[in-house]
């Protein structure tokens, strides 16, 4: 259920199980042989508050196989499994670049201008030289003189045109890049749904938004039944299988304005602004039915893994209640749905108002 397993690492050094989780930290980087550096025990605090998520599974792997986590391997793996990192990472070259960029623009004003002012000074002091009585060759000379200071002040100008122009293309790029890079950091790999973070700015959002509208807003929960023994049955990666296909069932269901996400682990989250509790029971019994459903095989040897379940809580928030609060009603209908059966909604406002046929 959702908040029962610390998936989150910004949820469980929050937890009164923070030192402990610490220290199994500190205790996994010792018995792998890595220096404690501040980039290693922030993978191991990872590990420590799931074992089994990816990139523990990745060091597990590594470990066994005699490998070693050197400080190249652990910036690999920090780059592949930690997103805030990449983020880090691709807004500190967006902004190398930027800054490349905003150097020759400014290189290319300097210049026009200097440009701009060496020619005022030609038109001044050839205004001042060109008199009825100045002698035709002297005239020549100075209109040779501004024709050659006109056809710089237009190479300058022309030079910071480009310049503007290959820069406002480069950073609109730029631009783009960052954005593509900020959505991957949101998002998770597993099963391409929004991950824990964009869930919790996404749900913020949502409460700020029906604060200020007035606008009902109800979060659904959902946990995958009985997932760690399917887990134990039939390996991580056909697990990781059910994974992609209860994400994929769970994001039909969540066309915007409607946020789905996977909360962590077998747990999914679906924020629904503008629907009442009843229209969104709804719409969680349509996700249900489907799930339960299909019946699934085993990609690699094509074996029938049978029907997969999930069990759902719901609750639609009241007048400014905390989103803690709005949370925590959610979690326990969620709850309520796992205590009575699995297989079925219940709504934190009424409980057990629906339940598998």
């Amino acid at each position: 259920m959702v908040g029962d397993k610390a998936t989150s690492i910004e949820i469980a050094l929050r937890s009164p199980a923070s030192y402990q989780i610490a220290q199994a930290a500190l205790a996994g980087m010792q018995a792998a042989g890595v220096w404690p550096t501040p980039l290693n025990f922030e993978l191991w605090l990872h590990v420590a508050a799931d074992a089994e998520c990816p990139l523990s599974r990745e060091i597990t792997a590594l470990t066994r196989a005699g490998e070693a986590i050197t400080e190249a391997k652990s910036e690999e793996l920090a780059a592949r499994f930690l997103a805030r990192g990449k983020l880090d990472e691709e807004v500190r070259d967006v902004g190398e670049h930027l800054d490349v960029q905003l150097t020759r623009v400014a290189e290319a004003i300097t210049a026009a201008q200097e440009t701009n002012a060496d020619y005022g000074r030609t038109l001044a002091g050839a205004a001042r030289e060109m008199t009825p009585e100045a002698p035709v060759a002297d005239v020549k000379r100075m209109i040779a003189t501004l024709a050659t200071a006109t056809r710089r002040v237009q190479r300058d100008n022309d030079t910071l045109e480009k310049r503007l122009s290959t820069s406002t293309q480069e950073v609109q790029r730029l631009r783009e890049h960052l954005e593509s890079a900020r959505r991957d950091a949101m998002t998770d790999a597993l099963s391409n749904l929004p991950n824990r973070k964009a869930f919790d700015q996404g749900l913020a959002r949502a409460c700020e938004e029906a604060d200020a509208s007035g606008a009902p807003l109800c979060l659904a929960v959902l946990d995958i039944d009985h997932f760690k023994r399917f887990n134990d049955t039939w390996g991580h990666q056909t697990g990781d299988q059910v994974i992609r296909f209860v994400a994929s069932i769970i994001r039909k269901a969540g066309d915007p304005p409607r946020m789905p996400a996977r909360y962590g682990g077998e747990e999914f989250a679906l924020v629904l602004p503008g629907e009442r509790v009843e229209a969104a029971m709804t719409i969680l019994e349509a996700v249900r039915v489907e799930i339960a459903s299909r019946a699934l095989k085993r990609r690699s040897t094509d074996e029938d893994l049978g029907a997969v379940t999930v069990s759902a809580g719901i609750a639609e928030r009241r007048p400014g209640e905390s989103l803690a609060a709005f949370v925590e009603r959610a979690d326990a209908a969620l709850y309520e749905s796992k205590r009575t059966g699995r297989n079925r909604i219940t709504s934190a406002e009424a409980p057990v108002q629906a339940e598998a046929a």
